[in-house]
Order: C-alpha cells, then structure tokens, then sequence
C-alpha cells in the first residue's frame, strides 16, 4: 500500500474522529466545556482549541512546502498564526466546529494530491521557539496526525468523565477488510 494511501486513511480517520468528538461535545453547556478538568490544556474547550492551534501551525509550514500539493493548502496561508498552544482560537462550540469542518476538507484535499515524490522530500521549518529543523516531510505528516489523536484521546476521556460516549474510536473501523 503507498505512503499516500495511509495518509488518507488518517484524515478520514481524522475528520471521522472529529465529528464524533464535536457531536458530543455539543452536548455539553458551555460551562461545562470550559470546566477546568485537570488536562494539560485544561478543558475540553481548550484541548479542542489547542488541536486546532497545532494543525494551523501545520498547515501553514506544510503549505511553505516546494511541492505542487502545497498549492491546495494556499487556503490556510491567510489564517492568523496562532501565538500560543494554548490559545482560544474560537469562544464558542458553534465556530470552533464549523473551523474544525473546514479544516479537516482542507485536510483531506491536501493529502489526496501527495504524491510519491513530495513524500519523500523534506521541510525545512522553525518551530514555536524560533528553532530550524529539517525533516523528512512524510514523518511531519505522521506527526501530524499522530498529534491530533494524542489530544482527541484526551478529549475522549473528559468526555467520559463528563457522562459522554463517544463510541467506537478504533482505526480498525474504518480499514476495509480484505477477506
């Protein structure tokens, strides 16, 4: 199975995941989200904010890449840097989600248009502290999903402290059996 492939398994595991998520978080007051709960970004509302934070920053270094597909990211090059991991992009569960669903299109229209050649090129970038690396661009995408499971694990657990069920969260789910 290609590379590209497995990343597009990952964003519709992605956008998959994030619906559920959001459709209960929606179930929730909005003091209920901003409940501080103990995690590292504290609430629900703040761990969903961070992921959105983290995939912005992404993006807009993926959208820098020499490649022909980071032209299908050009859409993101205009979105404010966020400025902390810990910022509130949105204040409302409403907007939060409606960024959450375009973002992941965006993500799903980008990783179809990957190709061999862009994966097995690398990305120079600077992170939050100003520090340059150079990686192999087909790990940074690992990382990037890798990243936002991390964080929706997180948010599934507060759900659950909360009374919510996510259901199934396995990407056994969605991988077609081959019988």
């Amino acid at each position: 199975m290609k590379l590209q492939t497995h990343f597009a398994l990952m964003a519709s595991c992605n956008q998959w995941m994030n619906a559920k998520v959001y459709e209960a978080a929606s179930k929730l007051t909005a003091a209920e989200l901003s409940e501080e709960r103990g995690a590292f970004f504290g609430s629900i509302f703040g761990t969903l904010n961070h992921i959105v934070v983290a995939d912005t920053i992404w993006l807009k270094r993926f959208a820098t890449h020499p490649s022909s597909t980071a032209r299908t990211l050009a859409v993101v090059i205009d979105l404010p840097a966020p400025e902390r991991l810990d910022q509130i992009m949105f204040d409302d569960l409403d907007s939060l989600t409606a960024h959450r669903q375009w973002l992941d299109s965006v993500i799903i229209n980008w990783v179809a248009a990957l190709t061999d050649d862009d994966l097995s090129t690398t990305l120079s970038y600077r992170n939050s502290k100003g520090i340059a690396s150079t990686r192999r661009y087909s790990s940074l995408i690992y990382h990037f999903f890798n990243h936002q499971t991390h964080h929706r694990g997180q948010v599934s657990t507060l759900l659950s402290q909360a009374g919510l069920d996510i259901g199934v969260t396995d990407l056994l789910a969605l991988i077609p059996d081959e019988a």
